[in-house]
């Protein structure tokens, strides 16, 4: 399996959007009701390859590098959360969107989460994938932090692959076609002149004042899926168990043997899950 075989089955476009004066690459596939997929820290719109073709069978589906991310515009200026959601805000508007589904993976998570508090009136429903944004751990944000600065630094594919892999229980999934994808993007010029702005997430003083908070999560009415890792090396259940307990009527999911990347790793068991919960909030 590869890429383009995940991509194959159905016609998708890979474009750009002006989003708000942000050149935003977007991989679109299907029709009908907008499901919008977003990434984690450093990542980039193939995180979903394997989701894609399932969702798009039933669904208009977007995939999109965010702010600062992959091979979208990079703004001089630290990323923090009222900015992912203003450029996913601008996204949505650029492309036609009035309400969107959207299914956040960590990073991703957090600014979905945020911009369903925000702006309800834009948010269909909610997946939490190992979403970050509830907790400041200084071990795991130093290991973000570094792990990714050294994979940036060097030319090593290695490091890259360390990286990746570091989000997988079983490296297997960590595919070498992925992992030259990330390095490619890691050593683009604007990525690595941008990794300050990229990591300031990573900061104890920005990001608890971006702390998605209790009260702010129980603000939360649309329906909500929590999707996390026994094996999530970022964030440990509890993490998980209290955004389900803070936001009322989500459902909370837990896989077994998976880590940060509950979608990819274990695409057999989170596609239909997905489209369970995506047929139940259309409802």
């Amino acid at each position: 399996m590869s890429i383009w075989t995940d991509l194959s089955p159905l016609p998708f476009s890979l474009s750009y959007v002006d989003a708000g004066g942000v050149k935003t690459r977007t991989l679109r596939a299907g029709a009908g009701a907008p499901v919008v997929f977003l990434h984690g820290t450093s990542g980039h719109l193939e995180a979903f390859t394997r989701n894609i073709g399932p969702h798009a069978e039933h669904y208009e589906v977007h995939a999109i590098d965010m702010l600062g991310h992959g091979y979208t515009g990079k703004p001089n200026h630290p990323y923090e959360i009222p900015l992912y959601v203003k450029h996913l805000l601008d996204y949505l508007d650029a492309v036609g969107i009035e309400k969107a589904h959207i299914v956040g993976e960590s990073l991703g998570g957090w600014v979905g989460a945020r911009t369903a508090v925000d702006h309800p009136d834009r948010i269909a429903s909610l997946q939490l994938l190992c979403a970050g944004g509830t907790v400041a751990n200084p071990e795991v944000m130093q290991r973000i932090d570094s792990s990714t600065r050294q994979a940036v630094a060097t030319d090593d594919v290695e490091l890259t692959r360390k990286r990746l892999r570091l989000l997988m229980a079983d490296p297997v999934n960590a595919t070498e076609e992925l992992v030259d994808v990330r390095h490619r993007i890691y050593h683009e010029p604007d990525f690595v002149a941008n990794i300050d702005n990229l990591l300031s997430l990573q900061k104890m003083e920005i990001r608890q004042r971006n702390l998605l908070t209790p009260a702010q999560m129980a603000k939360i009415t649309q329906p909500a899926l929590i999707v996390w890792g026994r094996k999530n090396p970022f964030g440990d259940v509890p993490e998980a168990q209290a955004m389900h307990e803070a936001i009322a009527g989500s459902q909370l999911e837990l896989f077994e043997e998976t880590g940060h990347w509950p979608q990819h790793e274990q695409a057999a068991l989170y596609n239909p899950l997905s489209l369970e919960f995506l047929a139940k909030a259309a409802g």
